[in-house]
């Protein structure tokens, strides 16, 4: 296979780096790192003051559009003035020649729409599942028109929609070199999310006060007033907030705890956090909703519970001295190094470059 030329269009939610766009920045990362370790050239348009180890960086400044979380079903879309999206894509269109393949992965309504309208093929790994309708009407076109341009994370998340069915699953991949099985736990369990709403915090502080350990907290709070609140309802949870740590760091602090909780009220397109603990060797305990659900091997690398039930939560916790964290780690080596990351994506982007 010849090197092909790949341009990344990076999420607009927040600079590369920051946190703000979740789990979306570490996935744009090892997309980097899994294209670029088989000899292929990117780049990738993000947002200004963002950082891209290993891959060339294009900054793009311009307003940010509203988080797709944060709106109804049927909100309108909206384009801001000097609209950072229409930015990013203008570029990508003036590069476009210099590339092989465009890989989007905002969660957004105009790069779909505008798919058709690029003469270098224009892809998209879609970060979310279906949120909306706008959205939605856009995806679709792309699925029902270009067939083999559009990806997701899971086939839960693939099934939030009409036409999942026409969505190629591609998973997602971690640099496993850079997390370390942590043999010996301390009496502590771990969450790691943007600290929103949707991501369900207060469940895991309700069951760590059930159970007496302590929860450590990790990520960028995204919504100051529900952080409050959250642990103003707990008061006899007893949490730190570690801040939203490098991979390095975040792996290191994972690795000595006990259990990681994942609580999230909404259908999550994958959880990285999920593949990174279960890298460090650290059992994971989540709800029985969207892609963390897939990614757990039940009674061998974790537990899944039932999605927003407390009781089942804290039974899952209660039982995790019974996993080995070794096969936490050869599963995470099984599903989700780069090697077969990178596997899935050229499969998936190779029909793209070379036609089909």
């Amino acid at each position: 296979m010849a090197p092909w030329r790949v341009l990344l269009v990076s999420t607009p939610i927040g600079a590369l780096g920051t946190g703000l766009g979740g789990g979306v920045e570490l996935t744009i990362a090892n997309v980097a790192r899994a294209l670029g370790g088989r000899g292929h050239h990117v780049e990738v348009v993000a947002p200004a003051g963002s950082r891209a180890d290993g891959a060339a960086l294009h900054e793009v400044g311009g307003a940010p559009p509203p988080s797709a979380q944060r709106e109804g079903r049927d909100a309108p879309t909206r384009i801001p003035p000097d609209s950072l999206l229409a930015n990013m894509f203008s570029l990508a269109r003036q590069r476009q020649d210099d590339h092989d393949v465009l890989v989007n992965f905002a969660y957004d309504w105009l790069g779909f729409y505008l798919t058709p309208f690029f003469s270098t093929p224009l892809a998209h790994v879609v970060s979310m599942g279906s949120l909306l309708d706008t959205v939605d009407a856009a995806l679709g076109a792309v699925v029902r028109d270009l067939p083999g341009r559009a990806a997701c994370h899971t086939h839960a998340q693939a099934a939030t929609f009409a036409f999942g069915d026409g969505l190629h699953v591609v998973g997602n991949g971690l640099d496993l070199a850079h997390y370390e099985v942590g043999l010996e736990p301390e009496e502590a369990l771990a969450w790691v999310a943007r600290i929103s709403p949707e991501k369900g915090l207060e469940d895991a502080l309700a069951a760590a006060a059930r159970v007496g350990l302590p929860l450590r907290v990790f990520g960028v709070v995204d919504d100051e007033p529900y952080w409050e609140a959250a642990r103003r309802r707990y008061p006899g949870a007893v949490v730190s907030y570690e801040g939203f740590l490098p991979t390095e760091r975040l792996q290191a602090e994972l690795g000595r705890c006990q259990a990681l909780l994942v609580t999230p009220r909404w259908d999550e397109a994958f959880g990285n956090v999920v593949a990174e603990a279960l890298a460090c060797g650290v059992p994971v305990v989540t709800y029985g909703r969207g892609g963390p659900a897939e990614l757990v091997a039940d009674g061998e690398t974790g537990f899944v519970v039932e999605a927003g039930s407390v009781p089942a939560l804290v039974a899952g916790i209660e039982r995790v001295g019974e996993l080995d964290r070794a096969t936490c780690r050869r599963h995470a080596e099984a599903a989700f190094s780069l090697e077969a990351f990178g596997d899935r994506l050229e499969r998936w982007l190779a029909p793209q470059v070379d036609g089909p």
